[in-house]
């Protein structure tokens, strides 16, 4: 792939243009920054999954600017996705949905349901308006590494590879969208995100977690997230710092430093068990980390509750 020169900047009506002109443009998002194309173009979502050497099986989330778009992509929206829409978007829940024939088979992966969802970033939404179409937008990195949470990120993974990242500042919350189908009418969660299980059962009731093996929406491949360096996910830091005491090692940890190990070594990723913290911090936390020639990182494991799971999940698909 030839070179191209990157700029960063926060002009919406270049990076509406650079979308209409089937070009990628790096945009901002409350969760993650996004590899934004034209939903609608061939053209477009080949090079998103070109840029990203992301396989074409593994299908990408559509992003519109307000929740009536939604009825121009889907068949129909379940009673418990309307009451899920009113409560949470714009924000952090993709919705999986049956959907319309004007949505690309290469969106979807071939699949029937596509990953839809309104973000809540004012630069995105304006740009959303300005480019009057839909975006398709996976994460802005390469294939199963660390997610990009700051203009910055993109551009040492991306640069010379896409024309444009608009700068939004840092990701105010850092953890992916929730997403959530309705098969059979039943509310299945695909994946664990910024918004935990207990807030959506708050709001509809019971939700079940799917146990398919298969990739029918974004951010079900096994291994993603991933830093370069070797991770490890430990119940017990301090054990596994002796462990590797003749190595190189960095601690990802929460709340308090330990002693076991300099504190020029470690991250602390939130004090007082504030977890969303935790998750705004997280992914920023690994880029540092894998940026420092470490042997091994040890991520200490969260409680398995509320916004600790979805960052222990992350955490079990980034480690090797």
């Amino acid at each position: 792939m030839a070179q191209i020169e990157t700029a960063i900047g926060n002009d919406i009506y270049k990076a509406a243009e650079l979308l209409r002109a089937n070009e990628l443009v790096a945009i901002p998002t409350e969760t993650v920054y996004g590899l934004a194309g034209n939903a609608f173009s061939e053209t477009a979502v080949k090079q998103i999954f070109h840029v990203k050497q992301r396989p074409a099986s593994n299908p990408l989330i559509v992003h519109v600017h307000h929740a009536d778009a939604l009825n121009e992509f889907v068949k129909e929206i379940p009673a418990e996705a309307k009451l899920l829409l009113d409560a949470f978007t714009p924000g952090p829940l993709t919705f999986l949905l049956p959907k319309r024939n004007n949505v690309p088979d290469l969106v979807t992966a071939g699949l029937p349901d596509v990953a839809i969802r309104i973000p809540n970033h004012k630069l995105t939404l304006a740009l959303l308006k300005e480019a009057t179409l839909p975006i398709a937008a996976p994460s802005a990195n390469p294939y199963t590494y660390i997610s990009p949470t700051s203009a910055e990120h993109v551009y040492k993974m991306l640069h010379g590879k896409i024309p444009y990242i608009l700068d939004g500042g840092p990701c105010t919350l850092g953890l992916e969208s929730t997403i959530i189908g309705f098969p059979e009418g039943v509310p299945t969660l695909y994946r664990k995100g910024a918004i935990t299980i207990e807030e959506i059962e708050a709001q509809i009731g019971k939700v079940r977690l799917a146990t398919t093996e298969k990739i029918v929406a974004p951010g079900m491949h096994l291994k993603h997230y991933s830093p370069k360096t070797k991770l490890i996910l430990s119940d017990d830091p301090e054990q596994d710092i002796y462990n590797y005491r003749h190595q190189r090692t960095g601690l990802i940890t929460y709340n308090t430093y330990s002693n076991a190990l300099a504190t020029e070594d470690q991250v602390l990723l939130c004090q007082h068990d504030d977890f969303k913290i935790a998750g705004a911090n997280l992914y920023a936390a690994m880029h540092l980390m894998d940026s420092r020639n470490y042997d091994v990182i040890i991520a200490r494991k969260f409680p398995e509750t509320g916004i600790g799971l979805s960052i222990n999940d992350r955490l079990n698909r980034a480690k090797t």
